[in-house]
């Protein structure tokens, strides 16, 4: 004669019953994945390097997967704009982000009013560039070392300009002033385009700039580079030192890459990172990144995910250090 079901035992075969069927939904989900348009939230304005990147990865994923990738561009706050919109959209994959190395900085150095680091999620980093460490002909240094020596016999008499209080720029610069004791005054505009006039005139003669934007005038020799911020030389800059040369441990990549609110199913996860890796090979997209600077990277979310953990605390670091007030 059959024993009838204890209550304790009922509960575990309804919770396994439960899990196996969630598990099956989410397979399922994964190989339909895309049924209709997924948006690509940019939390920059066009035309900067989030944003050609993501138009860029978002026209392949469009190719590979059968569904149209579009880019909404949410600009603001130093992307905190885009990225609440990110962490507070549906987690089921129709909404996701491309994002640059300034999402580790902006959540170490402002009071976002969600937990960015734990609420968006890695998908696949898209690649990596350095920043450029770049001063006007004026100033008479022709390399870090020669900055640091001047910045030394003139505590606070130099002045540098950044994309934006706690932006990477600035986070980039004032991990070197905290590397060599030095100290310069700060200059945030509202992005590095903005900053470049007063860069060019001379007025806020150094900055940790992005490659694009800087190398146009280094080859016209308006702006002197003096190292770039990679652990190794840049093959596009193969004749600049890195900063490390001089300041031995200093690095900083600029990264980007897409992200998800949390919660996306593992499977969906799995599908956007093997459709992003497989575009990252591709010939013309490894052309048009070596055209921007970059190099391509991809790879898992967990390794995507270590990057911007070990990067937030580094800036947190920072901010503490430099007595940077978060916003």
């Amino acid at each position: 004669m059959n024993q009838p079901m204890q209550p304790a035992a009922a509960r575990i075969l309804r919770a396994l019953c439960a899990g196996f069927a969630l598990t099956v939904a989410g397979v399922a989900a994964g190989q339909q994945y895309p049924a209709k348009v997924v948006r690509v939230i940019v939390p920059f304005a066009p035309g900067g390097g989030s944003d050609i990147t993501a138009r860029q990865v978002s026209a392949k994923l469009s190719e590979e997967l059968g569904q149209q990738f579009v880019v909404d561009n949410r600009g603001g706050a130093a992307g905190l704009i885009g990225m609440e919109l990110t962490a507070k959209s549906a987690p089921d994959g129709y909404t996701i982000m491309m994002m640059s190395g300034s999402f580790a900085a902006t959540s170490a150095t402002k009071k976002p009013a969600f937990d960015p680091i734990n609420n968006i999620i890695p998908l696949a980093e898209f690649g990596i560039t350095p920043f450029v460490l770049t001063v006007h002909p004026s100033l008479p240094v022709k390399t870090t070392r020669d900055l640091i020596a001047l910045a030394r016999a003139k505590p606070g008499g130099l002045t540098y300009a950044s994309s934006g209080v706690g932006g990477l720029t600035h986070m980039a610069t004032e991990l070197l002033l905290n590397m060599t004791k030095t100290k310069m005054v700060h200059v945030p505009y509202k992005s590095t385009g903005a900053a470049m006039a007063d860069i060019l005139s001379g007025q806020a003669p150094i900055i940790v700039g992005s490659l694009l934007p800087v190398v146009p005038h280094l080859k016209t020799g308006k702006l002197r580079a003096l190292g770039v911020t990679t652990a190794k030389r840049w093959y596009s800059l193969p004749d600049v030192p890195t900063v490390g040369e001089a300041v031995p441990g200093y690095e900083v990549e600029l990264w980007f890459g897409a992200m998800a609110p949390r919660g996306v199913p593992q499977p969906i996860i799995d599908r956007l990172n093997g459709a992003i890796n497989k575009a990252l090979q591709s010939a013309d997209m490894k052309k048009n990144l070596e055209t921007q600077g970059m190099t391509a990277t991809g790879g898992t979310p967990q390794r995507f995910g270590d990057r911007i953990r070990r990067e937030y605390d580094r800036w947190l670091k920072v901010v503490k250090d430099s007595g940077i007030k978060p916003e």
